[in-house]
């Protein structure tokens, strides 16, 4: 069974290699130099504010999951959401109940945050995602719909 912590700032390097598993998942081909990455994990997660925190998953010594996440305000009323932005377990560790003991850890972060809801997005060809959110009894929210304004369309220092 996996143990689910907060990620540390002695975890970056195993962060790291998790997350160019999720890029090669994802169909990324250009992977950053290890430093960079390590730099770049380090600014997000442990930086004076953090743009986001984690949550990860071990078996043993081996990182095998993580949930990445933010917190958007305002939410219903005046209230705070907890937003998933990327939630991924090793392709060795599927199955086993990692992704859901991720989840565990977020609804648990965010009832100490007073959230009123967790939100997240998947891509509409994974499949597998959705069919894991439908075990959990999630249902699909219709209401919105998402939009991403990238590359051209930022000032070229912001890229």
């Amino acid at each position: 069974m996996a143990l689910v912590a907060a990620a540390e700032p002695v975890h970056v390097d195993a962060i790291a290699v998790l997350l160019e598993e999720l890029d090669t998942f994802y169909g990324g081909t250009d992977v950053e130099p290890l430093d960079v990455r390590i730099r770049q994990i380090n600014e997000a997660l442990f930086g004076d504010p953090p743009l986001a925190y984690a949550v990860l998953a071990w078996d043993a010594e081996a990182l095998v999951g993580i949930a990445t996440y933010s917190f958007l305000w305002p939410a219903a009323g005046l209230t705070r959401s907890l937003y998933l932005k990327e939630l991924y377990v090793a392709e060795k560790a599927r199955g086993r109940g990692v992704g859901k003991l991720l989840m565990d850890r977020l609804v648990e972060v965010s009832v100490a945050n007073s959230c009123s809801r967790i939100e997240w997005t998947t891509d509409r060809d994974n499949e597998q995602a959705q069919h894991f959110y439908d075990k959990l009894g999630v249902a699909q929210n219709g209401n919105k719909i998402f939009y991403r304004l990238e590359d051209d369309f930022l000032p070229a220092d912001a890229r």
